[in-house]
């Protein structure tokens, strides 16, 4: 038996859901795992708690105000605790010498920075924000490989198909022999059955009441549009070396099949489990050992019918867009995500209805001049912020509707 691996982590998003399932698979096993570092947006008082419980060496907030709160804070609890703050506060933490794996799980373009230190590191970078590879996908994973650090996915579709792979190919950013396609599974969202001119007067906490998934507001939206299954494709793309032709979606409500990986032999994998993110956190965590990531097992007998469909397009138009996308290439997919995280915060801000949520991402797509991929973060940063004028202008429009 090969000898326990013991791993110092840094948590980027810590006080989000899936912060929250990592701190709590890796505080199952502190004979394992050591938590150095943690670090958020703003929200320091979580964080507060965390630092209380786990006692990090650092934290770091982007917020300045909320990093001054925090140090105040940990003074008055008595906490020992180095407090950074900015972007280059969260960026140090991710790089961080005594630091073996960082979990990246800052949503949004502000993920991006640290997630590429910690590539760029040599880390073992346990991925579970989508930014790094949809804004910037050849430059994450040039970093990767530059790096020499260890990528593992941890969306669960992603994570899926990464145990579906042959145990000899379990590398990212390598194509694996055999393959034929990838299909990725999807629950449906909320709006699943939903008739198109009913989506018309959705709201925001409709949108947000996923019916299998507990997750923070954003990522509901993205599912109750299906953006977020398109972003998994692009990020399919990228972790598997796949064309988009090979990569496939599959409605399946109950989401107990995760993904699935489709062999030239005829062979197809499937990874099952219930639908709790410590799972491929527990995988990703302890990789390629197994831990107990205090998940309840699957009772097959007391499943339901496990179904599949095809998604509805008409009804999904944000997972074409995607598509369209990761096709045209270049800046197209970080354009995409721009203009989607605008029309979300507008939506949630009752700005704008749900359905405009697919029009304004496809005015911005249709309307940007094609260039080509970023070389550099600056690039990325300053593609992503014009992209994300334009959504603003574009939500302006359909506001004033």
């Amino acid at each position: 038996m090969s000898e326990k691996k013991f791993r110092r982590l840094t948590v980027l998003g810590a006080t989000g859901s899936i912060g929250a399932s990592t701190l709590d698979v890796a505080a199952r096993h502190p004979e394992r795992f050591e938590v150095t570092a943690l670090a958020a947006r703003r929200n320091w008082e979580t964080l507060r708690l965390l630092c209380a419980r786990f006692r990090p060496r650092y934290a770091a907030l982007f917020d300045e105000a909320a990093a001054a709160s925090l140090r105040q804070g940990l003074r008055e609890d008595g906490v020992a605790c180095e407090v950074l703050s900015g972007a280059e506060g969260v960026r140090a933490v991710a790089a961080l010498p005594e630091v073996d794996t960082v979990l990246a799980a800052i949503t949004g373009a502000a993920g991006l920075l640290p997630t590429l230190a910690a590539a760029q590191a040599g880390k073992r970078v346990l991925l579970a924000n989508k930014e790094a590879l949809v804004m910037g996908g050849a430059l994450f994973m040039a970093a990767v490989r530059a790096g020499n650090a260890t990528l593992l996915p941890i969306d669960s579709e992603h994570n899926a198909i990464f145990q579906c792979l042959p145990g000899h190919a379990q590398q990212c950013g390598t194509r694996a022999p055999g393959i034929r396609k990838i299909i990725l599974t999807a629950s449906g969202g909320p709006f699943r059955e939903t008739s198109l001119a009913a989506l018309r007067d959705v709201t925001p906490e409709q949108a947000c009441a996923h019916p299998v998934w507990k997750m923070g507001r954003k990522i509901s939206i993205d599912s109750a549009t299906m953006m977020n299954k398109g972003l998994e494709v692009i990020e399919a793309h990228w972790l598997f070396d796949m064309p988009p032709t090979a990569i496939e979606v599959a409605i399946h409500p109950q989401s107990i099949i995760h993904s699935f990986v489709e062999y030239l032999d005829g062979s197809t994998l499937a990874q099952l489990g219930s639908p709790d993110m410590r799972t491929p956190i527990a995988q990703a965590l302890a990789f390629p050992e197994r831990i107990d990531g205090g998940v309840t097992s699957l009772n097959f007998a007391a499943l339901p019918t496990l179904t599949f469909s095809a998604p509805d397009r008409q009804r999904f138009p944000c997972l074409d867009l995607a598509y369209q996308a990761l096709n045209v290439g270049g800046s197209a997919a970080l354009v995409l995500n721009a203009a989607n995280e605008i029309a979300v915060e507008a939506f949630l801000n009752r700005r704008i209805g749900f359905l405009d949520i697919a029009a304004v991402c496809d005015a911005v797509l249709s309307k940007s001049p094609t260039t080509a991929a970023p070389t550099t973060v600056e690039e990325a940063i300053a593609f992503d912020a014009t992209a994300r004028r334009a959504a603003e202008q574009q939500v302006a429009v359909r506001q004033g509707a």
